[in-house]
């Protein structure tokens, strides 16, 4: 998992332009990728290769669950901090928890897991873990981060055999070859490659390429659970997943409305944000916030959204009426 340590090491102009290639297409092959880029394919491999093995970047597959009939339940662990990194680390290596993150110092772990046909979330294994305090489950009803939401046209799926088995490897590795994924599944590489291209070309899923924030200078992650007027839920959603800073938006059960995922330049960003932004928004009642201390999953940033200057949430200057979270610029990757 991702921590909020220094990166081992600073990306370049070219490594930018790699991660932007693969934020267009997920598995576009690394010739193609090459070429358009003036170096070999070799070069291109060679600098992914690094990203990935250094944690910092992961590309991994994200189905339309309203097309699919998956459940998708938002999980908050109160755990204590000794068994923090245990717990989360047994999480993550779960194939139904696309998405884990330890938050508030460790007393906290927060998790996506995505059950078939809509099933509830298989809690009872967690609970009787040593070191668990609570454990509140809530639906995730809607994916409201309209640039992330997958193309096609709403038109229930059903998941085949192979399906079932293919999502779950894509899930670990989205880039992982058509020979790998055949022995993954137990079916031949000509059914995976032709269910593969007909899931992608109707929309049924998507390729999401999280990047570690710290690569961009964001050392501040958090989580925004928004209590909100229902009838301002769609205004105050939308409002958020412009934000440059945005890199998840959604609607859930429970006491809390709304979940976003954010990342700014630092704390005092953060603060800039809350209360310049997010506090002036018609119809949020309250905002609890959690700061990300590790994580994985899909909630990374999004290269066509990364603000240049001190990002989402800082003020331009210091008077009392700023106008809230407006990023200096947007740099092209």
């Amino acid at each position: 998992m991702d921590s909020v340590t220094p990166p081992p090491f600073a990306v370049d102009p070219l490594d930018l332009r790699i991660l932007h290639a693969l934020q267009l297409d997920g598995r576009a092959p690394f010739r193609r990728i090459a070429d358009v880029l003036g170096v070999s394919d070799r070069t291109v491999a060679r600098r992914f290769d690094r990203l990935r093995a250094s944690g910092l970047v992961r590309i991994t597959v994200v189905p339309d669950s309203s097309r699919t009939g998956q459940g998708e339940w938002l999980v908050r662990v109160r755990v204590l901090p000794d068994v923090a990194d245990a717990v989360a680390d047994a999480l993550a290596r779960r194939p139904d928890t696309p998405w884990v993150c330890v938050v508030s110092s460790g007393t906290e772990i927060v998790c996506l897991f995505r059950t078939m046909d809509g099933a509830p979330a298989p809690l009872t294994g967690l609970t009787r873990r040593q070191g668990i305090v609570r454990v509140d489950a809530q639906r995730l009803l809607r994916n409201l981060t309209h640039h992330r939401r997958t193309a096609g046209d709403g038109t229930p799926v059903a998941l085949t055999d192979l399906d079932r088995r293919l999502l779950p490897a894509l899930a670990a590795d989205g880039r992982a070859a058509y020979p790998q994924l055949a022995r993954a599944v137990g079916w031949s590489e000509s059914a995976v490659r032709r269910r593969l291209e007909e899931l992608r070309a109707s929309g049924t899923i998507r390729f999401d390429v999280a990047t570690d924030p710290r690569l961009f200078g964001y050392s501040a992650q958090c989580l925004l659970w928004l209590s909100v007027t229902p009838s301002r839920l769609g205004p105050v959603a939308a409002a958020l997943a412009g934000d440059p800073g945005t890199t998840f938006v959604g609607a859930t059960t429970g006491p809390h409305q709304l979940l976003a995922v954010m990342v700014c330049r630092d704390d005092i960003a953060l603060y800039d944000y809350v209360q310049w932004r997010v506090g002036l928004l018609d119809g949020v009642r309250s905002v609890e916030t959690a700061v990300v201390t590790r994580s994985t999953g899909p909630f990374g940033l999004l290269l066509g959204a990364i603000p240049a200057g001190r990002g989402p949430g800082s003020r331009a200057d210091h008077g009392p009426e700023p106008e809230p979270c407006r990023p200096d610029a947007r740099p092209t990757p």
